[in-house]
């Protein structure tokens, strides 16, 4: 049983300087059942090149001030948790996970269905009536998932539905990196939750995954001198050698006043968080905040995303469209939320609606700027490369390519494609392929 968690407990705690070091090392991912998902493979993925590095000479130039301007409102937009007072969560955001689990039936993986009792604990348990009573801040201590109610248990539509079932676990809202901050509106009736507002964000994290700060945590963390991880699936050690978590591609880290170690969170026994220096093993696998935007830094960043398998809301330590579009942009100072469909909202809008497939592609090619710029179409979101033989390129994480009798032809990781994957196929549907339901170019 965790421990009440007071404002006392909160007043308590004062900085006190740095603690043991810890390293930054190259990993992996420990492989899941995600990794065992079909992937499928398209014409595109033989015939056009796949390494970003050959799109990467069209990038056009990013002027600095415009890049250093971005990265500020990137670091404001990041910190924000940290200088609210209320929760400012637009009220319509809310209640739809109570209406998803309540109005039609929700499924385990197996297909049994999840009896009421069962998510009307669920929903007792988050307490929305005490919706932001507690007011505190606080960061995450190491990669972890936020859900859509307080609970571990993963709820499904029917599996047996096209497109249901694993991995689609709609208690998956997001996935948040190391060192983020919060901001707690409340805490779930067993004590084991906290329903938080991050910068791109909300709903309910493990309290073990986060630690309290206060203001002198955080006027030695938020120092205006930041580094990012540029090299996916690190690790972080702590001083006994042990795993602690998964670092992603795109996780921020303070730089320490020495300008050889980084800063990151760690938990005390009551909860408080606490400052320790981070060493990189290899120090090319974090570089000080905005990336250069370079043809040689947007390729090695495209590379580290390619072929990793879908994780849908971040789930399973993987991404899904719109965490590999947020991760890769992150890293040059563009900030993106969490979702295509506010994605699409971040950047300059050109619309594309309504012209024919050949205009469509002639605009993107026109308009759309290599590997700063998102073609977004609603559900899915991609990330422009260049173009190849007149055809515009894209990388994107995809789930897969609708077929005519409404299956999908599962590719299930990070791909290079058209904007017509499958094209060759008679059993893709045409009025779905991306090219004919894109709606516009985001450019940044």
């Amino acid at each position: 049983m965790y421990k009440k968690i007071t404002l006392a407990t909160l007043l308590f705690f004062s900085f006190s300087g740095l603690q043991a070091d810890y390293t930054l090392k190259e990993g992996k991912r420990i492989k899941t059942k995600i990794d065992r998902m079909p992937k499928n493979v398209v014409a595109d993925m033989k015939k056009i090149p796949q390494d970003p590095a050959f799109y990467a000479k069209q990038i056009k130039p990013f002027p600095l001030s415009k890049q250093k301007k971005m990265d500020a409102a990137f670091n404001k937009k990041y910190f924000k948790p940290w200088s609210l007072t209320k929760l400012d969560i637009p009220q319509e955001d809310f209640g739809w996970e109570v209406r998803f689990v309540t109005k039609k039936p929700i499924y385990r993986e197996d297909g049994r269905v999840i009896p009421s009792y069962t998510y009307n604990k669920w929903i007792r348990n988050a307490q929305m009536d005490k919706l932001d009573s507690k007011k505190y801040k606080a960061i995450t201590i190491r990669h972890t998932n936020v859900k859509a109610l307080p609970t571990s248990t993963a709820f499904y539509r029917d599996p047996k539905r096209v497109g249901e079932g694993f991995p689609f676990d709609y208690n998956q809202n997001s996935a948040l990196h190391i060192n983020v901050p919060l901001y707690i509106s409340h805490f779930s009736k067993n004590k084991r939750w906290a329903f938080v507002r991050a910068s791109y964000s909300f709903g309910w994290v493990k309290i073990t995954d986060l630690a309290l700060v206060n203001n002198d945590f955080i006027k030695h963390f938020k120092n205006n001198n930041y580094a990012m991880t540029i090299k996916d699936n690190l690790r972080l050690y702590d001083d006994k050698k042990r795993s602690y978590s998964i670092v992603k591609l795109g996780a921020l880290f303070p730089l320490s006043k020495d300008g050889q170690s980084y800063l990151t969170a760690r938990r005390n026994a009551k909860g408080q968080a606490r400052i320790h220096k981070v060493k990189a093993q290899n120090p090319k696998v974090i570089a000080k905040k905005p990336l250069p935007f370079t043809a040689k830094n947007v390729a090695m960043l495209a590379k580290e995303f390619y072929g990793e398998p879908y994780g849908w809301g971040g789930g399973y330590e993987c991404r899904d469209c719109s965490a590999t579009t947020r991760d890769f942009l992150g890293a040059f100072g563009i900030f993106l939320r969490r979702n295509s469909s506010k994605q699409a909202k971040d950047g300059t809008t050109v619309f594309i609606k309504g012209l024919t497939k050949e205009a469509k592609k002639q605009k993107i090619i026109k308009e759309a700027e290599p590997f700063r710029s998102l073609l977004y179409v609603p559900g899915h979101i991609v990330l422009y490369l260049g173009e190849y033989k007149g055809e515009p390129v894209i990388m994107h994480t995809y789930w897969g390519i609708r077929k005519n009798d409404g299956t999908k032809l599962v590719t299930g990781r990070t791909i290079i494609t058209t904007t017509e994957p499958g094209k060759e196929r008679v059993d893709v549907q045409e009025k779905s392929k991306l090219i004919n339901t894109l709606k516009t170019i985001v450019k940044f």
